[in-house]
């Protein structure tokens, strides 16, 4: 893509309200646009990060045989009368039809996926099965803030799965807590795998996934050596004890949620009544289980947690591209020519490659053009100039760390490839 046909600008500013870092760098950047509290439109270049997320969540669930389905945003208010949350969620968002019906904007999907998955199973045999899907979410907060991090509209895998016995939820229960240990470390993230209660689906065990940064809501007690972690609600271990699993020494730090995982029991199946018949004949309750990552959050943290002053430094799994063709004009029209030209075979040439590349072909100064560059987070900067061309050259500047270095033309795609397959 070339910078000067992206229709979304960045910004010399950033938003006056910007509470967060990803609040801050996403609108500055572009990334996304804020159309009301809580309410963001994804632009060109946030929207394939969120895509790589998505396809990233994809992948881990379809290995642990989730099957993806998409269901209704607008749900039936009967369904949230069975379950009893109708009139106990405040954050559902109800909605008053001219046909004299209300309705739901889904917050989640329990309601609607219990008699879906219910209305298929007959037999023990039919077990376990489990669903996900990648969707909307609604929800009323009072307080919309920090971004991404706390919308009422975003994006949302949830993945419920339903089981015969409980050995068998539980097996299945640790296999989707280390499926979505692989999704955060694939985002590049360092997770915490916090004990914590059920809130408003089941008071039964719950994990959340926690990231370390100060964005965070949440007090989480930590192991600074591995992923254990207890949300300070529900701890009962203190400040100084040692890691149960490693025996690190616990700290409170601050965390960003970014999934959470539930055994349900029979919260739900028991209220639409969602039975099988076991091997003997017998007629019992399905046990589910439900798991949330949320997408849009989720692009949110990355930025938390991998900023600086200057901008956003997006790991190159998730980034909008690998690579950040910057050319620096020159006065001189002969060097301006072998300056464009350079940079424009480059870009063709990565391309042709299978590289994700961005190329700032824009007539703007230097300044511009490198800030841009930091904003925007690219992994990898090349920098096309006079002085690089004297060389032979271009300039190589990964976005993580502060020194650039020369490279020679003749062995800069050897050299990109191999820093994408890194």
């Amino acid at each position: 893509m070339k910078l000067s046909k992206l229709f979304a600008k960045t910004s010399k500013t950033a938003p006056h309200d910007a509470d967060t870092a990803n609040a801050k760098y996403l609108i500055q950047g572009s990334f996304v646009h804020q159309e009301m509290a809580g309410v963001y439109s994804w632009l060109p270049l946030g929207l394939r990060v969120l895509n790589k997320v998505v396809n990233i969540i994809r992948e881990e669930m379809n290995a642990i045989d989730g099957q993806e389905i998409l269901m209704s945003a607008l749900q039936p208010k009967e369904n949230w009368e069975t379950t009893g949350r109708w009139d106990n969620v405040d954050i559902l968002f109800k909605l008053h039809s001219q046909t004299d019906k209300d309705y739901a904007l889904g917050c989640s999907h329990e309601e609607l996926v219990t008699p879906l998955v219910g209305s298929f199973i007959k037999s023990y045999k039919d077990l376990p099965v489990a669903v996900y899907q990648i969707q909307t979410k609604f929800r009323d907060e009072l307080r919309a803030k920090s971004g991404v991090l706390r919308g009422r509209e975003f994006g949302m895998k949830d993945l419920y799965s339903f089981h015969a016995t409980q050995e068998d939820l539980e097996q299945y229960y640790q296999k989707v807590l280390q499926a979505y240990i692989r999704v955060f470390q694939r985002c590049g993230l360092d997770v915490k795998v916090a004990e914590a209660s059920g809130g408003i689906f089941t008071k039964n065990v719950s994990h959340e996934f926690q990231v370390v940064t100060p964005a965070g809501e949440d007090l989480i007690l930590a192991c600074p050596n591995c992923t254990y972690a207890q949300n300070s609600e529900v701890a009962t271990l203190k400040d100084g004890d040692k890691c149960p699993n490693c025996g690190g020494i616990l700290s409170t730090v601050k965390g960003v949620e970014v999934g959470n995982i539930f055994d349900l029991g029979t919260k739900y199946s028991d209220a639409f009544k969602v039975a099988f018949t076991d091997e003997n004949g017998e007629r019992k309750i399905a046990l589910m289980g439900c798991y949330g990552i949320g997408t849009t959050r989720l692009v949110g943290t990355v930025v938390e947690a991998m900023h600086d002053e200057r901008g956003i430094m997006w790991p190159k799994s998730v980034a909008p591209f690998q690579v950040h063709i910057v050319n620096l004009n020159s006065k001189d029209a002969d060097v301006q020519a072998q300056i464009l030209e350079t940079s424009a075979s480059l870009y063709e040439d990565l391309k042709k490659e299978g590289i994700e590349v961005i190329w700032d072909d824009r007539d703007a100064s230097p300044g511009e053009k490198l800030a841009d560059a930091d904003l925007l987070g690219m992994p990898l900067r090349v920098l096309v100039s006079e002085k690089t061309l004297k060389e032979d050259s271009v300039e190589w500047k990964q976005r993580t760390e502060k020194e650039a270095r020369l490279v020679k033309l003749q062995d800069v795609m050897e050299e990109v490839q191999a820093f994408a397959k890194e």
